[in-house]
């Protein structure tokens, strides 16, 4: 029989396997950011020293600023000094504050080339499932496994089965790899995915371009799946060639030859398989407090007999904490807050979405525009994105995290609502008390200017 994606990257990083099937695997890439300080503590408190430097990069993002606040916690800004001491210490490349290739870590490493094709790569990140876009087998772990990857640089884990998702047809007007992902989760559940690796496939993914399937891979994980990947093709290899971590010249040219090899054999078996019509998709929001409540536009807040009846005592706390009727349509749903940004919709390819329709009006409440990274920013200036979104009345900021995980004071206030490009809609995500509607970029700044949850395919001006 033959191997699938994950099978061949699994396989040919594994060291040596106990007899209930645990691997200890070679990592070939560790990231860190600006929240792991407690697995450096951890390595110093057992007098380690980071065994692979050269293979371990840092990153500020969690908790760097993303403008000028007088009233900014010291806290913060501690965080992002203490990543670059233990840079330092350890002799690791970080890049930090003033850093032009500074950003968001699963935003800025593809930019770098930091992910390349065949890698297992980890993360203090659950959102690490990310650069699986580049043909990688990428996860996030928990802090005492960061500290197991500094010191020794490997990994136990257990083998996850495989999950195969194939997207056929075509996307609609308006609708994105953000409206895919949603839909994905709202079909499969929010633990559809538990315990297995989802490999992407079929017409729409060949079709998608880099950032797109980074943003389909990221939001795997609100699937509940330990990863998410997509075999790389020439779409992957014109992306990364001439990045500055990736190989060059000739090398390049040989790795090429190897990632060619990097799919699943036409006879492989994967352990659950699940098809989608990409024409039944629509721009797609979320309701509640799960990724999993994801409902096409056009749609209403679900009433109590329309729950499965093991999650009505869920709904109900849910609809409470949102402040929604039952039967309400999703088009009237007032917004507080409107938050372009996170590493699920911050490239260029969003910010020239969100642009798109920022040109059609003003913005009615605030609106955070935040760049994923120094790249991203710099290359939205040349186009002039940037006024775009200063003319519309939207807010342009510095790269980071920001108000996806409100860890660095960018949150939103208790009882507001706020239309959210990012991945997690729980409660207390943005902030306490805050309430998370996720959409894709141009739903967002749609909502940015009507001052409601908007079907931007019926805004004057994009109708098609």
């Amino acid at each position: 029989m033959g191997k699938t994606l994950f099978d061949k990257i699994w396989e040919s990083h594994v060291i040596t396997e106990r007899d209930d099937g645990t691997a200890l695997l070679f990592i070939d890439r560790h990231l860190v950011h600006d929240a792991t300080a407690q697995a450096f503590d951890q390595l110093k408190a057992e007098g380690k020293k980071v065994r692979r430097p050269d293979l371990t990069f840092g990153m500020a993002d969690h908790y760097i600023a993303t403008h000028y606040d007088p009233d900014r916690d010291p806290v913060h800004d501690n965080m992002v000094t203490t990543l670059a001491e233990n840079a330092r210490d350890q002799n690791i490349m970080s890049f930090g504050a003033g850093d032009e290739r500074q950003g968001i870590v699963h935003v800025a490493g593809p930019e770098l080339g930091l992910t390349l094709p065949g890698t297992l790569l980890v993360c203090g990140d659950s959102h690490t499932s990310t650069h699986g876009a580049l043909g990688a087998l990428a996860f996030g772990i928990g802090a005492s496994e960061v500290a197991h990857v500094l010191a020794t640089q490997t990994l136990w884990q257990k083998r996850p089965r495989s999950m195969h998702i194939r997207i056929d047809g075509e996307l609609g007007p308006y609708v994105t790899a953000k409206d895919l992902i949603l839909t994905i989760i709202g079909t499969i559940g929010a633990n559809g995915g538990a315990g297995h690796v989802i490999e992407y496939s079929g017409k729409v993914i060949d079709e998608l371009s880099i950032e797109s399937r980074l943003t389909l891979c990221n939001m795997s994980i609100e699937a509940g799946a330990r990863a998410g990947m997509i075999a790389p093709d020439e779409t992957t290899f014109a992306y990364l060639n001439g990045k500055p971590f990736a190989p060059q010249g000739e090398l390049f040219e040989r790795a090429v030859s190897a990632w060619r090899e990097l799919k699943s054999d036409a006879d492989a078996q994967h352990d659950k398989e699940v098809t989608i019509e990409a024409r039944t998709i629509a721009p797609t929001v979320t309701w509640g407090n799960s990724p999993e409540t994801a409902l096409p536009i056009t749609g209403h807040i679900p009433a109590l007999e329309e729950i499965e009846l093991n999650k009505r005592e869920q709904y109900n706390a849910t609809i409470e904490y949102m402040g929604l009727e039952p039967g309400e349509k999703l088009t009237t749903l007032i917004v507080d807050r409107v938050f372009i940004g996170s590493c699920t919709n911050s490239r260029l390819e969003d910010l020239r979405e969100a642009a798109k329709i920022a040109k059609l009006g003003k913005a009615k409440v605030p609106t955070f525009v935040v760049p994923g990274s120094q790249q991203v920013r710099r290359q939205a200036e040349q186009e002039g994105l940037h006024e775009i979104f200063l003319q519309a009345g939207f807010e342009w900021r510095e790269p980071g995290c920001s108000m996806c995980v409100a860890m660095n004071g960018d949150s939103v206030p208790a009882g507001a609502r706020c239309a959210s490009t990012s991945n997690r809609n729980f409660a207390g995500r943005q902030g306490p008390g805050s309430r998370t509607h996720l959409m894709s970029p141009a739903m967002a700044a749609a909502a940015a200017i009507t001052g409601h949850l908007t079907d931007v395919r019926e805004l004057e001006g994009t109708k098609c």
